[in-house]
């Protein structure tokens, strides 16, 4: 199953891990697991990634393993090394490591999601699989790799983060398999909870507050919109990462198949996220946009405004479900 990958391995003694930005559980997780193992191999790594972990991440780096790029210093050292591009199939969403695509020896991507239909990176993709951190504990498996404890965390917590906590759709006797493994190698299931869904700011409170008093129900009520601001953020005193489950509130009600989150994270640019209960593929929804994810959790940047965006959005969703009827 995992031959192409253990032969990249092989190939190379230097390698750098880069995931998409913002990085997210599941990233994460993957990269710890994935130097783990090439660590065992006797294998040189560094992760370095083109945006910050959010702050509710940092318990899975507590030895400060992952990097920021940085040009000036860390250019003239990739190119002895081969990059590992985790957990997106798409160089444009791995922000400024995008660069170091031309310096490495070679690319080669690992990975869950469905490929965007014109993406140029190759390497292993198996979108069966509901995350990419059970991908990476897979491959320990194959090989006889177990964890230290702290890595088993991170890799649960990835496990955990991308199937909704085993709720998911692509949830399977995989996930569940992956994630007991991670059990006994030392992972916490309680305080991976708690550090990845009660570990909000009171600012991020706020900002739930602010974001359902910008909700609006289209379509019968089967599509919700919130938008977020600039201004919305600053009210708040919120961070952009603070909005990052706010998609998923929507959901709860019986009616809703389509929950969207336009938040504002610049001038110029927006940030559109989307979650469905199933009946329509956000997934091929955020392709038309340039973006990409899962049938049930997608995103994309936008260059248009917020109304622009949400216009343009709302007809396809409105379109699929017609069509779905």
């Amino acid at each position: 199953m995992f031959q192409n990958v253990l032969s990249f391995i092989d190939k190379h003694s230097s390698f750098i891990l880069t995931t998409h930005e913002p990085p997210d559980a599941d990233g994460i997780g993957a990269q710890m697991v994935l130097i783990s193992i090439l660590k065992k191999m006797g294998k040189e790594f560094r992760i370095i990634n083109a945006a910050p972990m959010p702050k509710n991440l940092l318990f899975m780096d507590n030895l400060n393993t992952v990097e920021i790029w940085d040009e000036v210093k860390d250019s003239a050292s990739v190119a002895n090394s081969a990059l590992m591009v985790i957990d997106t199939s798409d160089e444009y969403h791995i922000g400024s490591m995008r660069e170091t695509i031309k310096m490495v020896k070679e690319t080669f991507i690992f990975d869950h999601h469905d490929p965007r239909p014109k993406t140029r990176l190759t390497g292993f993709v198996d979108p069966t699989a509901a995350s990419t951190s059970e991908l990476a504990v897979e491959l320990a498996c194959s090989m006889g790799v177990e964890l230290d404890s702290h890595t088993a965390n991170a890799a649960y917590a990835g496990i955990a983060y991308d199937s909704g906590f085993f709720a998911y759709p692509k949830t399977s006797i995989r996930t569940f398999r992956a994630a007991i493994k991670t059990i006994d190698w030392g992972a916490q299931p309680n305080n991976v909870y708690r550090q990845l869904m009660e570990n909000a700011s009171s600012a991020a409170i706020l900002l739930q507050k602010q974001a359902l008093s910008n909700l609006e129900f289209y379509g019968g009520r089967k599509i919700a919109v919130i938008t977020l601001s600039m201004e919305d953020m600053e009210m708040a005193g919120a961070e952009y990462e603070d909005a990052e489950n706010i998609v998923n509130i929507p959901l709860k009600a019986k009616e809703v198949e389509v929950s969207m989150l336009l938040k504002e994270k610049e001038k110029g640019e927006i940030r559109c996220s989307l979650r469905s209960k199933g009946k329509v593929n956000v997934s091929k929804i955020a392709q038309a946009f340039g973006g990409g994810g899962h049938v049930t959790a997608s995103g994309f940047r936008s260059s248009l405004s917020i109304e622009d965006t949400l216009g343009k959005v709302l007809q396809k969703i409105t379109l699929t479900l017609e069509e779905g009827k």
